[in-house]
């Protein structure tokens, strides 16, 4: 039997499946089925370094409510750049997310040249984490405390480094800052990330080092680095001993420290949403809250639009200070 196509019951047919099949296409297409396979995190950092443990600590209730396996890859180098870079140029489709920290915002204060458009290239998902920056030392440097600090640099211009974990990270600014604040002079020496630089720090290669607080917390509990100061207006949970930098005596000092997480632009909105879902379920945990706390950070969360703000209001924040401080990358 030969079927004509040009029979009414048969162009009804194929029409009732054409139509039945489009918002299976669209649910496909727009991301309502997300997620349907492994998802990639770019943590643009070396392992060790704070934004990987952070990263870690979240990853394995992240792939459990997402219901597909998370995979870290950290490509670290040019302070985020590198692995920012990556995901800015990956599809849009949700399965490639960038796990950075407030570097994201710094970068294009400083950079002449980075091949991505922060502000347009990746759409927001949702705040993690926050956290100061700590400044510590080698237990064998000559100062204890940040008024020691500022002495020997005045006396000595350009005799004292620090460390940070590469140019446009908090740390830099909070070093430039310390600077700008006292009018002193001091070498900032980039490290690829937060582990290399506190390896290099303990072993005295470089007296001093800005970074964040998970990064350095088990080395300072165990002697092996002091801690000086940190850099919000809010002293640490986990080190509440440690001052901050105001009541050390630096005046209008705040470098706040966040991690977070960011598609590329044009991400269909429910597999976002999706995303953000989670975050804002993880980071409520008592045990994820506990295991954030003790890295002297704490949950965050929030809407996409709310991190949305976060990134317009310091890429303007930064750009001033960076003109202040003279800071530039080439």
């Amino acid at each position: 039997m030969r079927l004509s196509l040009s029979a009414p019951w048969l162009r009804a047919g194929l029409l009732a499946a054409a139509t039945l099949a489009s918002p299976l296409a669209a649910v496909a297409q727009n991301g309502s089925d997300y997620p349907s396979k492994p998802i990639k995190l770019i943590v643009p950092y070396p392992p060790g370094g704070g934004t990987d443990v952070i990263a870690r600590i979240v990853q394995e209730r992240f792939q459990t409510l997402l219901g597909q396996p998370v995979v870290i890859d950290n490509r670290g180098g040019a302070a985020g750049s590198i692995g920012t870079e990556l995901v800015a140029k990956s599809p849009a489709d949700g399965y490639t997310v960038l796990f950075t920290l407030s570097s994201h915002t710094i970068n294009p204060a400083i950079y002449n040249k980075l091949s991505f458009d922060t502000a347009k290239d990746f759409a927001p998902v949702g705040l993690v984490a926050s956290l100061p920056q700590i400044l510590v030392a080698n237990p064998q440097f000559p100062a204890s405390t940040v008024a020691e600090l500022v002495a020997m640099a005045k006396a000595k211009p350009d005799s004292i480094s620090f460390a940070s974990v590469g140019n446009g990270s908090p740390g830099h600014l909070a070093g430039e800052l310390l600077k700008l604040r006292t009018g002193t002079q001091m070498t900032h020496v980039p490290y690829r990330g937060g582990g290399p630089a506190v390896t290099d720090v303990m072993g005295g290669q470089v007296p001093l080092l800005w970074v964040s607080i998970p990064a350095a917390a088990q080395f300072v509990k165990a002697g092996k680095l002091k801690a000086l100061a940190v850099s919000t207006t809010k002293r640490s949970a986990a080190f509440p001993d440690v001052p901050t930098m105001q009541e050390a005596g630096i005046p209008d000092f705040d470098v706040d420290s966040w991690y977070a997480v960011f598609v590329p632009a044009k991400t269909p909105q429910p597999a976002i949403d999706r995303l953000n879902r989670v975050i804002n379920t993880v980071v409520k945990e008592p045990d994820i809250r506990d295991k954030l706390l003790a890295q002297g950070s704490e949950g965050v969360g929030g809407t996409p639009e709310q991190l949305g703000k976060v990134v317009s209001t310091e890429l303007v924040r930064w750009s001033k200070l960076a003109k202040e401080a003279n800071i530039r990358v080439d």
